[in-house]
């Protein structure tokens, strides 16, 4: 499990997290010992990339046998080997593709480019090096010469840099598709491939632009939440925060494009990105508006447009809420740069768009919260709030659920957090330390992708009154 460093953080972080990895209802249960395992566990984790490769069939337009033949086919002619695809069994429009990885017995060359962080998570999920993401590369590299590419992983290198000593990660080796002087010219708006990965560390399909209309790329947890939230014929739908809109995506095509989703962010670009995406696929349903959701609740009949924010009150039958949040539980993320006082500023403005949900959801209406982080505070301890701040809304069972349960330390029944869905990758061994993906059972292999995942949380609750919101 140590092939990569653990996770990074600021020391404040971390002895934060620790802190609340070690609250006395976990260590009473656990243990000490076991608790700072599975801390120091989901550190390491985090650093890693998951065991698969999910993608998300759009089932608006393809079916899922259909699409898994295309799929199998271009990854033959990309991967030059029939790679093993798995449709999961109880997220019926997502298939599976292993991993393989972390290859320990890569050649290192002389020749090294240093990328930035985000670039270098991006490598360990399948892609090739863009340009903008090269931060220093060797004084004479030409186009065709064998390179290793490295991750700076504390943000030190200066763009343009002939070479690099501070701390950096091997994550493979490629072939320069540009020279050094194309990549750092005057201007600095080179585009495009600037390293092409031959040997990644850890070999996954590159799905750039691969079947855009029928694929979709989506960590197992966020397909997860789309089913929970059950969209059904005709309902209408609010996506509160909706970039980069896969969600929204699901929705739709989850409704076989009959009914209305209204999806909302404040950023212009995104709502762009997102009706491109509903385009690309088909969906008709969609409406996307740049809006803030902590206002989308009109003050009265006069406030109300036609179609799009702010919204009488009662107005959705479903609700989904994937929140802003501190996104400690993304994978793979080798150095988390935020502070303490940044991861501490979400749990209030998760807080407002709750309050927010509950008011604009119809009675019977359901609600789903979701979030990628691993902190109790923006997870389990939201749930407590909820339940004592609106006495209108129950926990409900979640179909599926695939993840654990909740964690202790919020306060919460041993009922209520059988009800909750915490995605935690600690609670597997990583695939190194394990017998090779390819050596398994497909029964063994689902399990493992229903655990090596992104860090994720659902929490599912139904309306059941007015009265009370």
């Amino acid at each position: 499990m140590s092939f990569f460093p653990k996770l990074k953080l600021h020391l404040e972080v971390e002895e934060h997290l620790r802190g609340v990895f070690q609250n006395s209802e976990l260590v009473s249960t656990l243990g000490v010992q076991e608790v700072e395992r599975r801390f120091e566990s989901l550190l390491v984790c985090l650093s890693h990339p998951p065991a698969f490769t999910t993608v998300r069939i759009n089932t608006h337009l393809i079916s899922v046998e259909s699409a898994k033949q295309l799929l199998t086919d271009e990854l033959e002619k990309q991967l030059k080997r029939k790679d093993l695809i798995i449709q999961h069994p109880e997220l019926p429009d997502v298939l599976l593709v292993p991993v393989n990885g972390p290859r320990r017995d890569l050649e290192r060359y002389s020749s090294e480019v240093i990328v930035g962080a985000q670039c270098g998570n991006a490598v360990l999920r399948g892609a090739h090096v863009f340009a903008p993401g090269i931060l220093s590369a060797p004084k004479n590299m030409k186009v065709g010469d064998a390179v290793s590419v490295l991750s700076d992983i504390e943000g030190k290198c200066k763009r343009g840099a002939k070479d690099f000593l501070g701390s950096k990660i091997f994550i493979g080796n490629g072939t320069a598709k540009m020279s050094r002087s194309e990549i750092f010219c005057a201007n600095g708006l080179v585009k495009g491939i600037g390293i092409w990965m031959t040997e990644p560390v850890y070999l996954s399909p590159s799905f750039d632009n691969l079947l855009p209309s029928f694929l979709f790329l989506q960590n197992l947890p966020s397909s997860t939440v789309s089913h929970v939230l059950g969209p059904t014929f005709g309902e209408r739908i609010l996506d509160m925060c909706a970039a980069p809109g896969g969600k929204t995506t699901h929705i739709a095509a989850l409704m076989h494009d009959q009914g209305e989703v209204i999806a909302l962010d404040k950023t212009p670009n995104k709502i762009q990105k997102i009706m491109e995406s509903a385009e690309v696929l088909q969906l008709k349903s969609i409406k996307a508006f740049c809006f803030d959701s902590t206002k989308a609740i009109a003050s009265s009949k006069s406030e109300v447009k036609p179609e799009g924010p702010p919204f009488l009150a009662e107005s959705f039958d479903r609700i989904l809420l994937d929140a802003p949040c501190s996104g400690m539980g993304q994978r793979p993320n080798m150095v988390y740069s935020w502070s303490l006082k940044e991861v501490k500023s979400y749990q209030p403005l998760q807080r407002k768009l709750l309050n927010v949900a509950v008011k604009l959801l119809k009675p019977g209406g359901t609600l789903v919260y979701s979030t990628c982080t691993i902190t109790l505070a923006e997870n389990e301890e939201q749930v407590a709030w909820v339940l004592e701040s609106f006495p209108s809304l129950r926990l409900q069972q979640q179909v599926p659920h695939l993840g654990g349960e909740g964690m202790m330390g919020a306060g919460l029944s041993h009922e209520q957090l059988k009800l909750l869905q915490r995605f935690d990758p600690s609670e597997v061994a990583l695939k190194n330390s394990c017998k090779p993906i390819h050596e398994c059972s497909t029964e063994d292999m689902i399990s493992l992708a229903n655990k090596d995942t992104i860090g994720f949380f659902i929490a599912k609750f139904v309306k059941t009154d007015s009265a009370s919101s």
